[in-house]
Order: C-alpha cells, then structure tokens, then sequence
C-alpha cells in the first residue's frame, strides 16, 4: 500500500444511472427531462453553491420556447419565475455626455426580445430544481465535484466531491472528510463556463480540436433595487459605445425586473 493510499483512506461510493455536474439552467433541464423520458432513472445532480441558485446571480432575458417544451402547462402554476414580460427594446449608442438611440429595425433578429421575459436565472434554477426533486432527482448542493473518475479503458465513470479538512502541508487534519464518488452509467458536465472538469476533459480528450480558439471576455452583473418612479418593469436597455474605444467590443445592459428590481452588466 503507497504512503498515498495510507493517508487517504479509499472513498464510499454510490452508483446511479446518470450523474450531473452542475445545478444549472442546463443540469437541471436535463435531469427533468431524463426523468420525464423514464421515470425508473437514478438521477443525481451535484451542486457546489451552499444552495440552487446561490451561484447564479445573472439577470437574464429568456425566451420561454425552451420552458414551453420542457414543462408545457407552467403558466398555470403560481410561483413561477417568469413574472416579467418583455415591453419595450432600447438600444443606445453612448458618447461622453449623451446618447443616441438606434431604431430597433436597424438591430439583429437575436436582439428582438418580444415575446420573451426578465428573469432572475437563481429563481429559474430553484424553481428548475423543485420541479427536478418532485420527479424523483437527488440534488446535494454544497458538493463540488473535484475530479473525474476514470476505468481501466480510460472511460469516464462518475466523479469524486472533494476532501475537506485539509491542513496547509497537504495532510489531512483533525476534521478531515473523505470525498465521495458518484459513479454513473452516464456522466454530463455542466458546470458553466471554464469549469474545472469540462476543462480537464476537453484536455484529455482533446474536445477542442478542428475548433476556433474560444473568446472570452470580463462581465461585471448587480442587482440593484430602485425607486418606484425609476422602474420601468419590461424594460429591457442594451448599450454600447462610451467609454470603449470603436475597436474595443463590449456594452452594458438594464433588465427591469419586478419589485423594483434592476439587473445590471
């Protein structure tokens, strides 16, 4: 036995169907759909928020045909998230002291938002999740996965949540806790953007090749609440211009939302 096995005792395991990473828009639609298709499914959803939701803070303008497919008779149920309909499309150019509006005609189809609504995507997801659980999906939120789980052939079989009550020298302190595996039939990452598996995976696999290198940039979002007489709820205000130069991409947005609430980016 390696001085590594002796430190760290070999881990408990549970087995399901389908493991996924990540309680997001994404995870969370996926798992309701898999137990729509067969109900017998162990599905299992891991979570590294403190709660559903708590890692998401994003305003977002939603096009409901996703929801309309997924949960068809959603607008019948009270509580949903989907509260705040689009009313009105701004888009302004930005100078240093004013600003000039476009006409909505001269934008891009996929910035007409009709039909669409302002949401907050951590209500979207607990609400998702509620819906998850009622179907029978396990969510433990608070684990994160840490490490992806191999066999012999070099399949992906599950993932391990991490140690916890690790001293700084690396050995394992007083309080230390052993992670759990999760092992699945099927695996599904969607742990956002730059997660730290999906980057593992797209390494080992080499998932990036024949691709266009991916573009990133820096996103700064709030949550602001306003005064009554400076909420507009269904606005939605895209901005681009000052202060970026005009070889410099970026912009800003405002989604009304209820109660006085603005998201802004």
């Amino acid at each position: 036995m390696t001085d590594q096995a002796v430190r760290f005792p070999e881990r408990e395991s549970m087995e399901f169907d389908v493991v996924i990473v990540g309680a997001g828009p994404a995870g969370l639609s996926a798992a309701i759909r898999l137990k729509q298709i067969n109900p017998e499914l162990s599905v299992v959803v891991l979570e590294k928020g403190g709660e559903v939701g708590a890692h998401i803070l994003s305003g977002a303008v939603v096009d409901p045909v996703g929801i309309d497919r997924l949960l068809p008779g959603w607008r019948e149920e009270e509580g949903h998230p989907f509260k705040t309909e689009v009313k009105d499309d701004q888009f302004l150019f930005l100078g240093p002291a004013s600003s000039i509006r476009l006409p909505n005609f001269a934008m891009p189809p996929l910035m007409n938002n009709h039909g669409n609504y302002i949401v907050s995507l951590g209500n979207v997801c607990r609400w998702l999740a509620g819906h998850a659980e009622a179907l029978g999906v396990e969510i433990y939120p608070g684990f994160a996965a840490s490490e992806v789980l191999y066999n012999d052939e070099g399949a992906v079989i599950g993932v391990a949540t991490g140690d916890m009550g690790i001293e700084k020298n690396g050995e394992p302190g007083p309080n230390y806790t052993r992670g759990m595996e999760l092992l699945g039939k099927y695996v599904l990452i969607g742990e956002g953007v730059r997660g730290s598996l999906a980057k593992q995976l797209i390494a080992k696999f080499n998932l990036s090749k024949d691709s266009d290198v991916q573009k990133f940039g820096i996103g700064l979002k709030e949550l602001w609440q306003v005064r009554p007489e400076n909420h507009k709820p269904g606005l939605v205000q895209h901005s681009f211009g000052w202060p970026l130069g005009m070889k410099t991409g970026g912009g800003s947005f405002l989604y009304h939302l209820e109660d006085n609430l603005v998201a802004v980016g």
